[in-house]
């Protein structure tokens, strides 16, 4: 890699013993500034106290002498390294592409490393809706990534079922129950207003007859609740797992309490001078680690706040062995990351063993236009209703087409056409065009190319090395994805990809007479297909042989 032959150079050219900063070698956006780039020079310039141009050329000429497929190198700007690389070392790549085939874009990079995902993790009071579908195939991709780059993933939803929220369910369930039973009862004000609550409702009501109000409310509502949630929960699972997202396990937060587990936790937080009590009321010192200010755990009634069992929950997974730990929440919960963070240092681990992915808001749109949506008022859109309507490749691939903390306008009439219009259409489409290909070509006599049979340097054509360097360059973004855990970066490049092959097919003919340009022209529309068939595999989106 060029990153190391450039601390080679380094160390041969420049200080033997000194610790060497990681060097940046990134692809050139403009052809004309070569195949890739450095600022090493700029790096390692205040290190050694000399210009950054002058390191540049030290670097260059021990680069030179060290040979590595490199065509040639310039120095650009204060001291910018240009790499030009030899085209035999574009062609060598594409018998990787077949060689590894499905494997390709793999790597060990993570080395074993195990990484709980814990993504969605809504509370069992209602159906998904559109916001934790982006959430959903945000945590799914990036657990998919890590898996495929090295990482031992777990793929993990805590079920926030002990809290008030669920006594509100079951209270709402309740007294849509009463009224089904001709009870003239006013609804709770903070009740669940969905027409899933008067579904759950008739359900009881049908299966239980008038049981619950011989019961009264205080006996009746944690049964309703309970049984509530356990629907709702078995239909959360089956509207994720038609989304393509399933999870190794479902976690109970009602487990953080068994044998007052949490009481226990806070307390020894407590000996530890991490915890202090002010007027009845539990404090964390959050302040101690960078917070605002500190954050209650204990109300003054008795209650534990959401902190304290997120305290727990986070001991138990690291007791579980993960090396590191991330958690996907909605955009509202940025101010909770701090005490967060906060928490793990006093469980004794690093900040960087916690990541948080932040997911922004889905506007959702119809041609252009806001479908209106209000949880209060159980008006929304779930995201079994876009599966629906869309599909789940459709879905799946639109939602990850902004970065997770940028706000998302999904255009469900946009998600279904069948036009460039459509990003996963534009791909699916490269890839089923590619399929069409080699029909084509079966009915013609050729027999799909091995790199052995192939002469790629006939493969002379601007287009035609452009391709082939963005097949080569996919594991890179592979890696970077896992690096930043940023899926988007895998669906910009896939429609990029997409692009190119597209905008190739129409200008050239992949099958002309059985000659070498032909043959080699099938082998590189290949390895296109591999890139793109492993892409899709990664983003849980299908890759049709017909469209």
């Amino acid at each position: 890699m060029l990153s190391e032959a450039l601390a080679a150079s380094f160390r041969e050219g420049l200080l033997p013993s000194c610790e060497i900063p990681p060097l940046e070698v990134d692809w050139t956006k403009d052809p004309a500034h070569g195949d890739y780039a450095s600022n090493a020079a700029m790096i390692l310039a205040s290190r050694l106290k000399r210009k950054p141009r002058q390191i540049a050329e030290i670097l260059v000429a021990k680069l030179g002498d060290s040979g590595g497929g490199i065509q040639k190198m310039e120095i650009a700007g204060p001291g910018f390294i240009n790499f030009f690389i030899e085209p035999a070392q574009w062609y060598q790549m594409l018998g990787v592409v077949e060689e590894r085939s499905e494997r390709f874009g793999m790597s060990d990079l993570g080395g074993g490393r195990s990484m709980q995902v814990e993504f969605v993790s809504a509370n069992p009071t209602g159906p998904l809706h559109i916001g934790h579908a982006r959430g959903a195939v945000v945590g799914d991709v990036i657990a998919n990534i890590l898996a495929a780059t090295g990482h031992s993933v777990f793929r993990e939803y805590y079920i926030n079922d002990a809290g008030n929220q669920m006594n509100n369910l079951g209270r709402s369930v309740y007294y849509r129950y009463l009224q089904l039973l001709g009870e003239a009862v006013e609804f709770p004000e903070n009740g669940y207003q969905g027409d899933y609550i008067t579904g759950l409702a008739r359900e009881i009501m049908d299966r239980d007859g008038d049981r619950y109000r011989v019961l009264g409310e205080q006996e009746a509502v944690p049964v309703l609740s309970a049984d509530a949630g356990g629907v709702i929960l078995e239909g959360i699972k089956d509207d994720l797992k038609a989304f393509g997202v399933v999870f190794d396990l479902y976690f109970s937060e009602r487990e953080l309490y068994k044998d007052n587990g949490v009481a226990k936790l806070l307390e020894e937080l407590k000996q530890k001078d991490f915890i202090y009590e002010e007027e009845g009321t539990l404090w964390f010192r959050t302040t101690a680690y960078g917070d605002e200010k500190d954050r209650v755990v204990v109300r003054q009634n008795g209650e534990p706040t959401y902190f304290a069992a997120d305290i727990a929950y986070h001991r138990n997974k690291f007791a579980r062995g993960f090396d590191t730990v991330i958690d996907i929440w909605g955009a509202d919960h940025h101010g909770y990351i701090p005490r967060m963070m906060a928490g793990i240092q006093a469980l004794g681990h690093e900040r960087e063993a916690l990541q948080v992915i932040l997911v922004q808001l889905v506007s959702l749109l119809r041609d252009g236009k806001p479908v209106a949506m209000s949880t209060r008022a159980g008006e929304f859109v779930t995201l079994r209703q876009v599966v629906d309507e869309v599909g789940k490749d459709a879905a799946r691939y639109n939602f990850l087409m902004r970065r997770s903390d940028s706000h998302l306008d999904f255009d469900l009439e946009v998600a279904k056409r069948q036009s460039n219009e459509n990003p996963v259409y534009y791909v699916q489409y490269a890839h089923a065009r590619i399929c069409s290909i080699f029909r084509t070509a079966a009915e013609r006599g050729f027999v799909r190319p091995a790199r052995r049979d192939v002469d790629p340097s006939v493969l002379k054509l601007d287009e035609e090395i452009a391709l082939i360097k963005a097949i080569v360059r996919y594991p890179e973004v592979v890696e970077a994805a896992a690096l930043a855990l940023e899926p988007h970066r895998l669906t910009f490049y896939l429609n990029d990809l997409a692009g190119l092959f597209h905008s190739y097919y129409n200008r050239n003919k992949v099958l002309s007479e059985d000659d070498p340009l032909s043959m080699a022209r099938l082998f590189l529309v290949t390895c296109i297909q591999t890139v793109l068939r492993n892409g899709l595999d990664l983003l849980g989106v299908t890759a049709p042989v017909t469209m």
